[in-house]
């Protein structure tokens, strides 16, 4: 009987590892996956970017801005902080990381880019577009101004 007991604990723990990021939390972000392409608030396309859902538990984004240099971060769910961490790269040799989670109904994170302190907010739109809003705040989040608002719309070509 205690081979039994210890034999299911063990296909109990095989089977968590095998699938750790499977709860909800880990899928707050997937509304952000697809390939895009990007407009300004005046309907200018600025950017192509890709978002991938990878390794089961992350989140990839390929920024391709239009005529300008490109970069990426990658995001994921982390349960110890019950929050989101997103690490950007581009290829100037900026970088940059974000942390915040899904207030619900938008994934807004906040972090340092450069000098400013910046908040970056996610909400899917009704009709399936997603909205990035970005603000900065040189007080420490004290008082924010808009920085960027960007509007990803799926692409027609895939």
């Amino acid at each position: 009987m205690a081979f039994h007991v210890i034999a299911a604990i063990a296909l109990a723990q095989t089977a968590a590892a095998a699938s750790p990021c499977t709860s909800p939390e880990y899928h707050q972000f997937d509304f952000w996956a697809g390939h895009w392409d990007v407009y300004n608030p005046k309907g200018q396309m600025v950017a192509h970017s890709l978002i991938e859902k990878v390794y089961g538990c992350g989140i990839r984004e390929n920024w391709m801005p239009i005529g300008k240099p490109g970069g990426g971060s990658l995001s994921i769910y982390v349960p110890e902080e019950k929050g989101w961490e997103q690490f950007w790269i581009d290829s100037q040799g900026t970088r940059a990381s974000f942390k915040g989670g899904w207030n619900g109904s938008a994934m807004v994170i906040t972090g340092k880019w450069g000098a400013p302190l910046v908040r970056m907010t996610y909400s899917k739109n009704a009709d399936g577009s997603v909205r990035q809003f970005g603000e900065q705040s040189s007080d420490d989040g004290k008082s924010w101004k808009p920085s960027f608002d960007f509007t990803y719309r799926q692409s027609k070509e895939q």
